[in-house]
């Protein structure tokens, strides 16, 4: 099923970089204001146009997102997603053209009449104050008539902000958009707090600073305690039983240290590159969807965190910003690599190729993990009355339920290697394979001329029961130790990495670089920009600190001989509550 979260980095009219945004929905203060409280909100939706960042750390910002509203997200996502693609008025270049800000203000339109409009045949919906005829693509859905029907003739805002850019609406056609609500006519308790709101709001008053946090377990905990019940699944889900989630952490746990001592160890230095790309440490900003739904600045945050610490950041496919936001957040150097997952309609891809490298991404990530979404319980029971995607006949697939189905859409599940050699031949980028499993797709990917792979099982949320990355790495090691010492080809590695002594491990054994997912989307969630420096932060005073200890200076020092792998069972962690 196909959603703007995906839709709007791939559709023509989004990907026109520099181009102006609509009013109010282009600026970051549309989606600050669906984090306010409820009250606070409907009065800054429909009363104010006024330009205003998001608070980083505001104890203000609220995830407004209920199970109920939340399971809608991907159904209004799927109709306007379509918009994209149509043939509408275009400007010179053949691009679709803004709506202008007279045609947005050109008639009130009461709350009574909008509610008149809740049948298949007629079907309006309320986003930001401004009301949308979406009748003509209801029988196109991709996620059914349902979810539509469950928003017609309503406000559709709450479902809408937290998973899509600002400027999502820029694609609309002009005759799609009705008018704007007239606020006079908005029925009183409309926008009153629901429980869950009120819990979040709360959480999120008691936030400490972000020095509180000790390492990124206590983020992930205040995490848990500030995201909507649906948000916090998404991001925490895993495939299955979740035994290979569990598993890419636990296998740190197996490789224990061999220090050096009386070495001089007063500097120490963390820099490096990879693929070219010069950092300030050996971890990354691995490519994970949806940011927004932890906080309003979503990735726009996480490139600015990266970009004021210097570490490179890789961009999903599914973000929830615009790549017009993610590149004028972007510093001047800052080096960013964009994450693709194939379209069934490889044009779709190739377009968006040809647009990542005019845009000066540094490299491209081609995820070959999951063809298919993995089966992450938690994710479809937070969204339970989820419709599956209708088949090619209407009729439906059965069993695809929550976010990571309604983001999936649009993948092919048919991707092979000559697709790798086909965006060789679109994109002179470096293209970084992320998901490799076992060594002899690594042998292979070297054999075919790629530059760099990511040992990978998409943090547990695909195949349940794959390899946890470090023991794919130390295998690796172990077999062809020239791929992993090789000056022309980097091995990187992600999934369950939460110290700097994990980081420290893996390069060890040979990994270029080391990922980091779910940290971050905690980091931000909790306190926006700063939460994600704060991540970065800790990490790299443990990196720092262990690297001394270690008896080592620089990361070049680092050696297979200094870890050894433990056969037996390690001490019990443990119980204990942390100090958040």
């Amino acid at each position: 099923m196909l959603s703007i979260a995906t839709n709007h980095l791939r559709s023509p009219r989004i990907l026109k970089f520099g181009s102006s945004c609509q009013t109010s929905l282009s600026t970051r203060a549309t989606c600050s204001r669906m984090f306010s409280s409820t009250k606070a909100w409907s009065k800054r939706t429909y009363h104010s146009d006024n330009g205003m960042s998001p608070d980083s750390s505001s104890s203000a910002n609220v995830k407004r997102s209920s199970i109920s509203t939340m399971m809608l997200g991907a159904g209004i996502a799927g109709v306007l997603a379509f918009y994209s693609y149509q043939p509408h008025v275009s400007d010179e270049q053949g691009l679709t053209g803004p709506i202008s800000a007279p045609e947005q203000r050109k008639r009130l339109i009461s709350y009574e009449e909008v509610g008149k409009h809740n049948t298949q045949d007629d079907v309006w919906v309320i986003i930001n104050g401004e009301v949308y005829d979406i009748t003509e693509f209801l029988k196109i859905h991709p996620g059914g008539v349902a979810p539509i029907m469950k928003l017609a003739g309503k406000d559709a805002t709450k479902v809408f902000a937290p998973i899509h850019p600002p400027d999502s609406l820029a694609s609309l056609p002009p005759e799609a958009h009705i008018g704007s609500i007239d606020v006079a006519t908005l029925p009183e308790g409309l926008f009153e707090e629901t429980e869950e709101e009120k819990r979040l709001r709360e959480a999120r008053e008691a936030l400490p600073v972000p020095e509180a946090a000790l390492n990124l377990s206590d983020i992930e905990q205040l995490a848990t305690k500030v995201l909507s019940h649906v948000a916090y699944a998404y991001y925490a889900s895993a495939g299955d039983d979740e035994y290979t989630h569990r598993e890419n952490a636990y296998a740190y746990r197996r490789f224990w240290f061999r220090p050096r001592v009386l070495n001089d160890v007063r500097h120490v230095s963390t820099e490096t590159s990879m693929m070219g790309m010069k950092t300030s440490l050996p971890i990354y900003v691995s490519p994970s969807a949806l940011a927004r739904l932890g906080h309003p600045g979503g990735e726009v945050n996480i490139v600015q965190a990266a970009g004021k610490e210097g570490i490179i950041q890789g961009i999903s496919i599914n973000a929830s910003c615009s790549l017009d936001e993610i590149i004028a957040a972007r510093l001047p150097g800052q080096p960013l690599m964009f994450q693709i997952y194939l379209d069934r309609n490889r044009k779709n891809s190739e377009n968006l190729l040809r647009k990542v490298e005019e845009a000066g991404f540094n490299a491209v990530i081609l995820t070959v993990d999951s063809v298919v979404p993995g089966n992450r319980e938690r994710d479809q029971r937070a969204k339970g009355d989820f419709q599956a995607p209708a088949g090619g006949n209407g009729e439906k697939k059965g069993g695809a339920k929550g976010v990571a189905q309604a983001i999936s859409g649009y993948q092919d599940v048919k991707v092979t290697w000559e697709d790798v050699d086909w965006m060789r031949t679109i994109t002179k980028l470096p293209i970084i394979l992320k998901g490799i499993q076992c060594v002899e797709d690594v042998e292979k990917a070297h054999e075919r001329g790629i530059k760099a792979v990511i040992l990978s099982n998409h943090g547990g949320r695909s195949l349940d029961f794959a390899p946890a990355p470090l023991d794919v790495l130390y295998e690796l090691n172990q077999k062809r130790p020239d791929l992993t010492r090789n000056p022309n080809f980097e091995v990187h590695i992600d999934g369950g990495v939460r110290r700097g002594t994990d980081v420290l491990k893996a390069l060890c054994l040979g990994a270029k670089g080391v990922g980091l997912g779910r940290p971050f989307l905690y980091g931000n969630t909790v306190w926006g920009e700063e939460g994600v420096r704060r991540v970065i932060q800790i990490m790299r005073q443990e990196i720092e600190t262990n690297m001394r200890l270690l008896g080592v200076t620089k990361l070049e020092d680092l050696k297979p001989d200094m870890v050894r792998y433990v056969t037996h069972d390690i001490a019990p962690v443990p119980r204990q509550s942390s100090g958040i």
